[in-house]
């Protein structure tokens, strides 16, 4: 294969990304769009880098190194990436490739001033922006000086930003390669930024427009204030003209110089209204070709628009498919299954067959269409007076996109609203009997599908789990089932809104659900306490575990004095958890079955933590409390007018809710159940397909749907570009924080507390669990690595179930996502811990190590000095 050097821009498009870095490719695919003008230049490629890399002294040592560094180790980064960009600078250019260099230049014109700009290989893509990560040089001139810039290009690829970003990205150094784009310098009048969607809102309707005299260098390095444009539909909806006191402008001899605008120019438009809206519709037509919202930088030379650089905005969430062209809201599935991490294609396509409603994938994410149940005033009451029980952020947004009037059509009620949620409970009887008789079914169910599923493989499994599907979803939606869980939240509601109303008394019902019996994820947490008190008397098990890393520990165990007994405790525990784990309902996620060195930790702090029999001491203080506080709320009422009906009702839905609401948290375990069955039956399955050379591993199958991994199956052939392309994909969505609620038109909406009851500078949430806990703040992203002590308090993203085991040695939980029912609310009242919800950014306002106080009856944090 021949090497090419150089490549003039007219030769290259945004397929040649390899060859010549993202920026090249997107100019060279710009300069082919009729109308749009970019300055003429050319591009160093892939090929030159790759040659000086090979030519010049190994920095193999120091990439190893680097590779070997936490993302957060900034000094030694600092220094290594140094030394590497000292090495590169150093290295003295082939002949041949400076030579294709140089005759480039002669054919535009070597007296003619250019810019020099990096362009690397993850730079400016859909799935990875790297915006200013590497280095531009302006006004180079000469090729002496030119062919020195591009060297500083190169190096370029190892600055400290650069490194760290891709670090955090999970991008190998070796992997990215860096081509130099050389252009033709723009002199303009005025510069600046065109954003075709709105960066912080999300809007795709809405195009940004910033501004400022001179080279556009000194508003992205963020020297100056911008004069500001939203253009939405051909016409400006917004403007704001700063002052600006500064422009960098190019010098006759080469480099750039800061310099003074005039005291009567610094108030003018630095565009006119037709100038922007012209811009935005060229913007338009760039966005139309790449098929992605552009991040455009642009100048203006005599009322000519000359387009510099033009990337994919990479911070947008992405806005699920439908084609329909009507306008759509949607709510976040995430934010009520207390997971709003992306899954993977596999786990989002089978929670989609598997869910009760239908379901629509964004950004790895889960979404609900509520444009129908909002047209309808009838429905929309109900909708708004449900979701506003559970999460009033997702109430308030979606008000929000009510208020606007004309984005959700008002569409005839179909026929006579249904009871308002929270209102009369369900019909049906208090007896635990229901409850016993729920699980029974749903363990006969499993049981069933653990049998009948052994002897199915290839296509034949995937006929078989379609008909589990339909199971799966009977079960789920089990009318009984329904009518249980509703009775447990409907008596909550009714005892939190009563007796706040005879007694004045907040969230009463917190109290009275303590260690309510049959809530199968408070008893996974406390159940632990059991395992850590078989491993505490073993010394050598506790030391062993404490160094613990490889997940085979189980087989070493049992080598130890103590070690078969520790194994059985912990065999047993995974027999009745080991489906469940962190973002459980993304099958594709590591079960503690799988993954049992996750539990260690959880395990070492109860044995520290925790005397003996400290499981069975917690459920009964619960108990007791909760058996005192229905007496004293009995008591209390008796004294009121109608005291006796009053009393008699509450002493009713005490005892409903004590039968019921534990089974809230049944029928998930049931879901993760099943999940587990398939999904080590498709990963059987993953495995026959790598011995067959159709997959390289068997977690390939989790970038492809269910029905792809189907075909896959039935053809024995596979797309390893798309298993690629979907692994880039899932990398960029991690970097992406999910709306609660999401328009058709790209707007994400988070909602807002309206409360004025609040301390100033308290961070606000939803009470969730009632009392007053005051500790230690840990911040804890992954339950993994948690180190508890005695008096923490938790705070992280979200908790879904298999956090519950944590639950038991803090003091109080905050929660940047949740609601009143969902699964870390119930089980922080069952436990008795002070707890607030839905507090936006709280794993970045507060600090680890900082003391806190939760007010988990009154919905608010403080930070303690």
């Amino acid at each position: 294969m021949i090497e090419q050097y150089v490549l003039g821009l007219q030769e290259v498009d945004e397929a040649q990304v390899a060859i010549v870095g993202g920026k090249g490719a997107h100019l060279g695919a710009l300069s082919r769009i009729e109308g749009i003008r970019v300055p003429a230049g050319f591009c160093v490629t892939t090929d030159a880098f790759r040659r000086i890399m090979a030519e010049g002294p190994s920095i193999d040592d120091r990439l190893d190194q680097l590779s070997r560094l936490n993302p957060g180790d900034r000094e030694t980064i600092r220094t290594l990436s140094a030394e590497i960009r000292r090495t590169i600078e150093g290295i003295v250019l082939p002949d041949d490739v400076a030579a294709a260099i140089t005759r480039a230049l002669t054919q535009l014109g070597e007296r003619t001033a250019y810019a020099v700009r990096s362009s690397a290989t993850a730079e400016d893509l859909p799935t990875a922006s790297f915006a200013g990560q590497q280095d531009t040089y302006l006004n180079v001139m000469g090729p002496a000086a030119i062919l020195q810039h591009v060297s500083r290009c190169w190096a370029s690829l190892f600055t400290e930003r650069a490194v760290t970003y891709r670090q955090r990205n999970g991008i190998d150094h070796r992997s990215v390669h860096m081509a130099v784009v050389v252009q033709q310098m723009v002199f303009p009048q005025v510069a600046g930024v065109l954003f075709t969607a709105d960066p912080v809102t999300g809007n795709r309707k809405v195009a940004t427009v910033e501004a400022s005299f001179g080279l556009g260098e000194a508003l992205v390095s963020g020297l100056v204030n911008a004069d500001a444009y939203k253009v939405r539909n051909g016409e400006i909806i917004d403007k704001a003209i700063a002052t600006k006191r500064l422009a960098i402008h190019a010098l006759p001899t080469g480099g750039t110089q800061e310099q003074a605008i005039s005291s009567e120019q610094q108030e003018q438009p630095a565009l006119t209204d037709a100038q922007v809206v012209r811009l935005v519709q060229l913007g338009r037509r760039i966005e139309a070709h790449f098929d992605h919202p552009q991040d455009i930088e642009w100048c203006l030379v005599d009322d000519d628009f000359q387009l510099v650089q033009s990337r994919p905005i990479t911070t947008l969430f992405p806005v699920p498919e439908t084609g329909d062209g009507e306008n759509h809201v949607y709510v976040s599935v995430g934010h009520q299954q207390m997971m709003t991490d992306p899954m993977k294609p596999l786990g989002l396509s089978m929670w989609q067959l598997t869910a009760m409603a239908p379901m629509h994938g964004a950004g790895g994410r889960l979404f609900v269409d509520a444009t129908r149940a909002l047209a309808s005033p009838a429905s929309r009451a109900g909708l708004l007076e449900a979701v506003g029980r559970g999460d009033p952020l997702i109430r308030d947004a979606l008000e929000t996109v009510l208020d606007r009037g004309d984005f959700v059509p008002t569409l005839p009620d179909q026929g006579p609203a249904g009871p308002p949620a929270g209102g009369s409970p369900a019909p049906i009887e208090t007896d635990p009997a229901i409850v016993t008789e729920l699980i029974e079914r749903s363990q006969a169910s499993i049981a069933a599908l653990r049998r009948d599923i052994r002897t199915k493989t290839g296509p034949a499994l995937f006929d078989f789990l379609l008909e589990a599907f339909q199971e799966h979803k009977r079960v789920l939606g089990d009318p009984l089932s329904m009518q249980a869980i509703m009775a447990g939240m409907e008596s909550t509601w009714w005892l939190n809104d009563q007796l706040q109303e005879w007694l004045g008394e907040k969230n009463a019902a917190d109290t009275l659900t303590l260690s309510a019996p049959g809530n199968v994820t408070s008893e996974m947490g406390l159940e632990l306490l059991d395992v850590a008190d078989v491993i505490r008397p073993y010394p050598e098990v506790v030391a062993f575990l404490q160094e613990v890393e490889d997940e085979g520990f189980l087989d070493e165990l049992a080598k130890l004095p103590g070690g078969q007994e520790a194994r059985d405790a912990i065999e047993a525990y995974l027999d009745r958890y080991g489906m469940r784990c962190a973002g459980e309902i993304d099958i594709t996620r590591p079960r503690w079955s799988e993954r049992p060195t996750t539990l260690v930790p959880v395990i070492l702090d109860n044995i520290r933590n925790f005397e003996p029999g400290a499981r069975k001491r917690r459920f009964e203080q619960g108990r007791q409390e909760a058996q005192k506080k229905e007496q004293d709320v009995l008591e209390h009422l008796r004294a009121l007018p109608d005291g006796e009906r009053k009393a008699e009702e509450t002493k009713r839905m005490i005892d409903r809710v004590r039968t019921f609401i534990g089974y809230r948290e049944y029928p998930k375990y049931a879901i993760v159940s099943r999940y587990y069955v398939y999904k080590q039956a498709l990963l059987e399955e993953a495995e026959r397909l790598v011995q067959a050379d159709v997959l390289r591993e068997k977690e390939d199958i989790f970038y492809l749907t269910f029905q792809e991994l189907h075909d896959v199956v039935r053809t024995n052939q596979a797309d390893d570009q798309l298993i690629h392309r979907r692994k880039d994909a899932f990398r960029s969505y991690q970097a992406l924080t999910p709306p609660r609620v999401l328009t058709s038109e790209g707007e994400g909406i988070t909602g807002a507390y309206r409360r004025d009851d609040v301390p100033t500078g308290a961070l606000v949430g939803l009470p969730v669990s009632g009392g007053i806990a005051e500790g230690r703040a840990r911040v804890i992203l992954d339950m993994a690595e948690a180190d508890l002590e005695p008096g923490d308090i938790l705070v992280t993203a979200h908790t879904d179930p298999s956090w519950s085991p944590l639950f038991v040695g803090i003091e109080g939980l905050v929660t940047e996502v949740g609601g009143l029912m969902t699964h870390g609310a119930v089980v922080a009242r069952e436990y008795g811990l002070p707890a607030v919800v839905g507090v936006e950014h709280a794993t970045k306002l507060i600090l680890d190590g900082q003391r806190i106080r939760v007010h988990g009856t009154d919905g608010y944090i403080e930070i303690l000095p």
